[in-house]
Parts: structure tokens; sequence; C-alpha cells
């Protein structure tokens, strides 16, 4: 079973996501409410797949992103962004972010992007 991790400062984002997860099998979820937490569960817990918000206090989605792929070169991470933020949705796939969701989304576009990451 695949271990995904969730990042989002917002709480409530986080549970949003987490119950589109669980309702769809996938049940071993770790979260992180920043980049810099994110960074550290990313070396201790080796998960199969980030979901991370690009907007974040401490250390933002994209900078949390770049020392991940800089850990692990083959790490599988999905960004989620608010409506307007494309360059930073552009620079997240330059740096190897496998998908994007954007804000406010459906639960459904969740496990699509999922599924298609995790084959």
């Amino acid at each position: 079973m695949s271990k995904i991790l969730v990042v989002d400062d917002a709480a409530f984002m986080r549970m949003m996501v987490k119950d589109a997860l669980t309702k769809n099998g996938y049940t071993d979820i770790i979260e992180a409410a920043d980049g810099s937490i994110a960074c550290s569960l990313f070396e201790s817990e080796k998960p199969d797949l980030v979901i991370m918000d690009i907007t974040m206090p401490n250390k933002t989605g994209i900078e949390a992103l770049r020392d991940i792929k800089a850990a692990d070169a083959g790490a599988k991470v999905i960004m989620c962004s608010a409506m307007g933020q494309e360059a930073m949705v552009v620079e997240a796939i330059k740096l190897g972010a496998l998908d994007f969701i954007v804000k406010p989304f459906k639960p459904d576009r969740i496990i699509q992007a999922v599924t298609k990451v995790l084959g």
C-alpha cells in the first residue's frame, strides 16, 4: 500500500485531501503543516507520494519540492495551487512535479492525479 504525505498549512485542506484518499483505499497518510516539516518527514518516512500546497509559511511548496527532489530525484510530487498561480505551477513542473491540482478541487480530481502518478 502506498504511503502518502499531505502537505498544506490549512488543516481543513489536509483533511479534505486525506478524506478523498481514505475513501479510495489509501490509508497510510502522513501530514505536514509546512514545507520544512514536509522535508523532515520525507527523509524519515520515505513516502511513495507527496501532495503539497505551493503557498505555505516557513518553506514554500516550491522550496520544499526543490529540497525533496535534491534528496531523491525519483520522488513523486503533486502540487496544489490556488487559481492565478500559473507561474509557480510552471516552476513546479520544471522542478519535477508530476501533476498539479488547482484549488478548490473536487475529490475525484485528487484521486485521478494520485492514480496517474502511482500507476
